[in-house]
């Protein structure tokens, strides 16, 4: 009896956050799987177009590109928030961007009035992609990134650019239900 109380009461509680990680679906940028493994998989990306910030301080990337889709642009206008959002180190500067919606392109997308954030196109290309859980950590990232890298070494698969940090869920979305991701560019031969 005790069980079955301790399973609806679990119910009660995980249903709702289901519902509403749902309902807070947002636009991601469209890919391919060219290839799987048990551990990482290749995605082929299209040109994409994000603005980014560079930054020192994360919070402070964070909140001019926020502020950007909040209206902070030519246009004064509101910007659906897309996924994911990626950090990365760019020459020799972290860098954080968020990728327009896809109704966007270079020609229409409202210029930021912020000289710290740019508009900019993100060349096609294929990456290597390690799916993890769990807190947004510098350490937690780090491991899945030592793995993917690892794993694609010895697939002898050539890694063309920094590691990049996916997050796709909102501050408040449990560690367990969340959905983040280690990244890298790669040279793709395979068919």
């Amino acid at each position: 009896m005790m069980k079955l109380v301790l399973f609806f009461r679990l119910n009660i509680f995980l249903i709702p956050l289901f519902i509403y990680s749902h309902a807070m679906a947002y636009e991601e940028s469209p890919f391919n799987i060219v290839y799987q493994t048990d551990v990482y998989e290749i995605r082929h990306y299209v040109d994409r177009l994000a603005v980014q910030a560079a930054y020192t301080n994360q919070n402070s990337s964070f909140r001019n590109l926020f502020n950007y889709i909040s209206g902070a642009n030519t246009d004064s206008e509101k910007i659906k928030m897309t996924t994911p959002v990626t950090q990365s180190e760019a020459s020799s500067e972290m860098v954080m961007q968020f990728y327009l919606p896809s109704k966007f392109t270079k020609k229409t997308a409202p210029v930021p009035t912020d000289p710290r954030v740019k508009l900019i196109t993100i060349a096609e290309g294929h990456y290597a992609v390690i799916k993890y859980s769990g807190r947004l950590t510098d350490k937690n990232f780090n491991k899945h990134k030592r793995i993917l890298e690892k794993n694609l070494i010895e697939d002898k698969i050539e890694i063309i650019g920094p590691a990049i940090k996916a997050t796709y869920n909102g501050p408040f979305t449990l560690p367990i239900l969340r959905r983040n991701e280690a990244m890298f560019l790669i040279n793709w031969k395979k068919n």
